[in-house]
């Protein structure tokens, strides 16, 4: 089976391309925006006619959430009508279409894990484009598109968009300052890159049913919770001060509450790890690895 994964040099995709490794039937095909710009819509059925692989994944977005609040015809465009494009190119070779989401395609609103089953309703302009995506997508290719949502996601690369990731920056703010503050009033579904990858691959190996799939580790935290679970993991002794939202105003809206439900993709996956076992491995990874300058991103995106 050849993986083609789009966005292969980022956080998801660079775990992706790793991770099928461990797979003995799985070869991967990476694809950076040289290859393929989703910008530009006209060139992706070319740019993809040319390859040979068995499945798509797309692991590209417009997910700098703040910012495309004002770049709503950018984001729409890539995250939206870009991805029915891809759909489509897929079908005309009946190779199977794997399109990543997200958390927040939700409001919010609820107090219990989100299933697949639940109604969307995003409150952001990144939400609502990348669920318009899912909508494109299905109605493209129903019968060979996967929709799989994450959430909070941490990896070895770090999200290109963004930056670094969530624990890089709590762990040098931590060793910096002393003091961390972190909001408290999120709650999500912190998950490994490494852990999503193996979910994503295995759905596509068994040929799972096509549909959406949320794709997270099992368990949920705040952002302080996971912040101080972190240091207390890395042994950094530092005051995490739990602090409201409010106190880190930002352009887009955040829900409030996204943690997802994975108990449908787990039926076929097999049971997926809790955020503290993920993270305890991606620290210990991080331990053995070469050091690597990584810059500072906000604290609840």
């Amino acid at each position: 089976m050849i993986v083609a994964v789009l966005g292969a040099n980022g956080q998801l995709g660079s775990d992706l391309v790793r991770v099928a490794k461990e797979f003995r039937d799985v070869e991967t095909l990476a694809l950076t925006r040289k290859d393929l710009d989703t910008c530009e819509l006209a060139s992706i059925p070319e740019a993809l006619s040319g390859r040979r692989f068995d499945v798509l994944v797309n692991c590209t977005s417009y997910h700098k959430t703040d910012e495309v609040e004002g770049r709503a015809t950018e984001a729409f465009r890539i995250n939206s009508h870009a991805v029915g494009v891809m759909a489509k190119a897929c079908k005309a070779r009946a190779a199977r279409f794997v399109h990543v989401s997200t958390d927040y395609v939700f409001d919010g609103e609820s107090r219990q894990p989100y299933t697949e089953a639940d109604n969307a309703n995003p409150v952001n302009v990144y939400g609502a484009s990348k669920l318009l995506g899912e909508r494109f997508a299905l109605r493209e290719y129903p019968d060979g598109t996967y929709i799989v949502r994450v959430a909070s996601l941490f990896g070895a690369a770090g999200s290109r968009g963004k930056g670094g990731n969530f624990i890089e920056t709590i762990l040098q703010k931590g060793k910096e300052t002393g003091d961390v503050r972190v909001v408290n009033d999120i709650m999500m579904s912190p998950t490994s890159t490494a852990d999503a990858a193996k979910a994503i691959l295995t759905l596509a190996e068994k040929e799972a049913p096509t549909g959406i799939y949320h794709v997270v580790n099992s368990g949920s935290a705040t952002w302080f919770e996971f912040a101080r679970h972190i240091l207390e993991e890395a042994e950094i002794r530092a005051n995490v001060i739990p602090v409201r939202s409010e106190e880190y105003p930002t352009t887009a809206i955040r829900p409030f509450y996204t943690v997802l439900d994975n108990r449908k993709t787990a039926q076929v996956v097999g049971e997926i790890p809790h955020w503290k076992k993920s993270l305890r491995k991606y620290l210990i990874e991080k331990r053995h690895a070469q050091p690597r300058t990584v810059r500072a991103v906000g604290a609840i995106d």
